[in-house]
């Protein structure tokens, strides 16, 4: 196991710190303490636990712009987004909370005489595992529910935003009792050695190689599972969309946190009547964008790391080899940092990589199509199923389309983001069990049944 992970900052390479990784010792003793503190939590009445989360929530936007300054610094992300993603995540902790109170609340059923409870109480030790793309919304989404619902959790972020992670912990600590969350550091040794561990349930948000690794090791002594996983996210854009919103969807949806976002557009399908003139808008965009450190006036920063730049530098060769064409971009800046140019890719096909592996990286993929019934066929043919968006100025022939796509969240005309308290939902493979709803905060509860006569 290595000892130490280094931090580095995408935007220049330099290193930022190096970040001591847990021990086999500190990884048992933090499981050790959850344990320990289970006892106790588990039974401190939900009123007290909101009340703690409120003072959470209240910190973390407090301490917003000094977490943002290190989300830019440990993952490029652009400063103000990064700003808003810590005020977005300190409003999700109230709305956990509003959900969680549902979801605690005991259920009566009766027939006749026959009296039924349904109590939903908490599983134990929670491994929570999370990624560096939004370092502190992910790892919010997991730690709210499970805590919330009476379970204790070891933490383990990212090893890119290991700083982010701490900062999250400690707002975190300050407020819970001793061993409700602790904090391990380290890369996928670390990860390892946690799930081997005493705990009761892991919730990770992560690709979904890893996840098929997380489901194989708990599959040892049938750990409870939450997995929110990878996407490869298809737009359709049938001959009567509204153009001129739908490529501000397509070029934004694609290049947002430098398409590092598991529900970014990675494919998009052009009904070949409006290919050329919605290829020609897309790239008109794209040509607009601001690419740099993500503390200046720009609208992308770098990817997360060199293997990650790596890795989608290669998709793009892969598909120029095959007969793809670039319409922009398309290589690693240069300059200092791991940049990519925002890339715009055309003559596309399911034989190509680009179109079938998560890219997680700034590209815009476009395909051309001879009608919405081969939009769909496309859209489906992947092994992901996480969002996906249908462009059509009929909304009702866009929602009998959205009914087809083998997606878990769908928008017509819009993003896939939906009313809240509904679900964060992937089928396929793109997830196991879901986040975002009162169900979803009961994923980190078993129910318990009792029954008498009255």
């Amino acid at each position: 196991m290595r000892k130490f992970i280094l931090d580095v900052n995408p935007s220049n390479e330099e290193l930022i710190e190096k970040i001591k990784c847990s021990s086999p010792g500190e990884i048992a003793s933090g499981v050790k303490l959850a344990r320990k503190a289970f006892k106790v939590w588990s039974k401190t009445p939900l009123k007290k636990r909101i009340a703690l989360f409120k003072k959470i929530a209240k910190d973390l936007n407090n301490e917003k712009k000094s977490i943002g300054r290190l989300i830019t610094k440990e993952m490029g992300k652009v400063y103000r987004s990064a700003v808003g993603e810590c005020e977005g995540t300190a409003y999700a902790i109230e709305e956990n909370i509003k959900l969680a109170e549902k979801a605690s609340e005991t259920e009566i059923f009766k027939d006749g005489p026959l009296v039924t409870e349904v109590h939903h109480i908490p599983i134990g030790v929670v491994a929570v595992i999370t990624p560096w793309n939004f370092p502190v919304g992910m790892p919010e989404s997991l730690l709210s529910p499970a805590i919330l619902m009476g379970n204790t959790v070891v933490f383990k972020p990212s090893e890119n935003t290991p700083l982010t992670g701490k900062a999250i912990y400690d707002i975190f600590n300050r407020h819970l009792p001793k061993g409700v969350i602790n904090l391990l550091q380290g890369a996928e040794e670390v990860g390892e050695a946690l799930l081997s561990s005493d705990i009761d349930m892991v919730s990770f948000v992560g690709s979904q190689a890893v996840g098929k690794k997380i489901m194989e090791a708990c599959s040892k002594k049938l750990n409870r599972l939450v997995l929110e996983l990878g996407g490869k996210d298809p737009m359709i854009v049938l001959k009567d969309a509204d153009l001129d919103k739908a490529v501000n969807y397509a070029v934004n949806g694609s290049l947002r946190n430098s398409g590092q976002v598991c529900v970014s557009v990675e494919r998009i399908y052009v009904d070949q009547s409006i290919f050329s003139k919605f290829e020609k808008m897309v790239l008109d965009k794209v040509k607009t964008y601001r690419v740099g450190d993500g503390f200046d006036d720009v609208d992308m920063g770098p990817v997360v790391s060199e293997s990650q730049r790596n890795h989608v530098l290669t998709q793009i060769e892969d598909a120029k080899r095959k007969g793809a064409k670039v319409l922009f971009g398309g290589s690693a800046m240069e300059r200092k940092g791991f940049f990519i140019e925002p890339t715009v890719i055309s003559n596309l096909n399911h034989k190509h990589d680009i179109m079938i592996t998560e890219t997680f990286g700034p590209v815009i993929c476009l395909q051309k199509v001879k009608n919405a019934e081969e939009a769909i066929e496309k859209a489906n043919d992947s092994s992901f199923g996480l969002g996906a968006t249908v462009w059509t100025k009929n909304s009702e022939k866009g929602r009998k389309i959205a009914e087809q796509i083998d997606s878990g969240m769908i928008g017509v005309n819009q993003g896939i983001g939906g009313v809240t308290g509904t679900p964060w939902v992937g089928i396929k493979q793109s997830g196991f069990g879901y986040l975002g709803s009162v169900e979803g905060v009961r994923q980190f509860s078993v129910p318990k049944k009792i029954s008498y006569k009255k």
